[in-house]
């Protein structure tokens, strides 16, 4: 049973939701694009899984400025590319990456569907993205309670309407709708961010997983 001290300090969780992408996706080998990375953390976690070339995107220049130097300090720094760029409107070439993962920024995007019409241009035939959220399926069970029971608590204390902007973007229809707005011909919708904490599932949080057709010869 963790300790006190544990329960407030908890694991990352970036090394688990890593692995969900790379077993949910199969990704190639190549150019793999953290989408809102902040800091990094997801990005430096694929690293570990791959041995591709990392493309950081971000819309504070003061995060990716640290990502950068903790890449440094992690010896990524020749397989690390720093971009700026938003959502909906990303300074990168037409079917130029092989995978898209973005994690915990979509439901702060000022236009989802644009955000995944331009992760579906950017992504090479035979690519694949998976942008939503969660902890990670592997992510310890007193963690992922401790986890949730604070994030929900900090929501409620912003009042009913924050409760039901919270609820309104994490919910299955949302994602759908995105993605057929987007105008997406496949793609799936895995997880469900209603689940209890105590759900087996509810570790791998919300995803919208879809991928670029390969060119028919």
């Amino acid at each position: 049973m963790p300790s006190q001290k544990t329960q407030q300090e908890l694991p990352d969780y970036y090394a688990c939701v890593a692995r969900d992408v790379v077993e949910m996706c199969s990704p190639r080998e190549g150019v793999w694009v953290d989408l809102g990375c902040g800091e990094g953390p997801v990005a430096f976690a694929l690293a570990k899984l791959s041995g591709s070339v990392l493309v950081l995107v971000d819309p504070k220049r003061e995060a990716l400025t640290r990502a950068v130097s903790k890449a440094g300090e992690l010896g990524l720094s020749r397989r690390t590319v720093a971009v700026y760029g938003q959502a909906e409107s990303l300074p990168l070439a037409d079917d130029s990456v092989d995978l898209v993962v973005s994690r915990g920024s979509i439901f702060f995007w000022d236009d989802q569907a644009a955000g995944v019409r331009e992760v579906h241009r950017i992504l090479r035939p035979g690519g694949r993205a998976m942008l939503g959220g969660g902890l990670g399926r592997t992510y310890p069970l007193w963690a992922r309670r401790e986890f949730i029971r604070r994030r929900r608590e900090s929501v409620r204390k912003r009042g009913p309407e924050a409760v039901r902007a919270f609820e309104e973007v994490r919910s299955r229809d949302a994602f759908r709708r995105w993605a057929e707005e987007a105008g997406l011909r496949g793609f799936d919708v895995v997880g469900d961010a209603a689940l209890p904490e105590d759900d087996p599932d509810t570790g791998l949080g919300l995803w919208l997983i879809c991928g670029k057709e390969q060119e028919q010869r």
